[in-house]
């Protein structure tokens, strides 16, 4: 069984989230109803705590303790782009600014050397920086000023999800938190269930 959640409770948001959220230079796109989030029976073994990102399927699952999880719809990188591994969580940011690799400069550009944060922002609300060791891997867990793309493998490399979710994700996780990306063709096995929206 699983529960259909609001986008983001008020305790979630900050007076700056609310204001910038209102005034966003992108159209608000409909996501199909099976990427919003979600709690989920989760019968896998990860801790409570751990993200576990299901890249086939277009979830990011977020472990809560009693063999439950909240699921998000993401979006993901490219196959031949795409992180997948085990990662801790080095760092946490609201509103980040965005510095655009050489890579993506070649590939996409070209944009400013520094993207402030905000609304237009590629990161959007919260950045969760993906580290191996104490090394950044440049992955990250991130909103987007493209939310037309949630369930698409689209992205450079990270992944991707709603600014209402990345706030709810990032209140809920904790610096040093494990978090493991499947590669793509192996699943997480987690039954979707019948929707109720509480």
């Amino acid at each position: 069984m699983q529960a259909t959640l609001s986008p983001s409770s008020d305790a979630s948001m900050t007076p700056r989230d609310r204001q910038l959220l209102a005034h966003v230079p992108y159209a608000q796109a409909t996501v199909p109803e099976q990427y919003l989030r979600h709690v989920v029976d989760y019968p896998r073994k990860e801790q409570p705590g751990t993200i576990l990102v299901d890249t086939d399927a277009r979830y990011l699952y977020y472990v809560l303790p009693e063999g439950k999880a909240i699921r998000y719809g993401v979006a993901v990188g490219e196959e031949a782009m795409a992180f997948s591994g085990v990662a801790r969580v080095g760092r946490m940011a609201e509103w980040p600014d965005w510095i655009p690799t050489p890579e993506i400069q070649a590939r996409l550009g070209p944009y400013p050397a520094r993207v402030p944060g905000g609304p237009a922002n590629p990161l959007g609300a919260r950045g969760i920086y993906l580290y191996a060791g104490n090394k950044d891997t440049l992955y990250r867990i991130h909103g987007t000023n493209q939310p037309e793309y949630i369930g698409q493998a689209i992205s450079s490399g990270c992944i991707r999800m709603r600014n209402e979710d990345v706030i709810d994700l990032f209140d809920r996780v904790k610096l040093n938190a494990t978090v493991v990306v499947l590669p793509p063709g192996q699943s997480a096995q987690v039954e979707t269930g019948t929707s109720w929206h509480g």
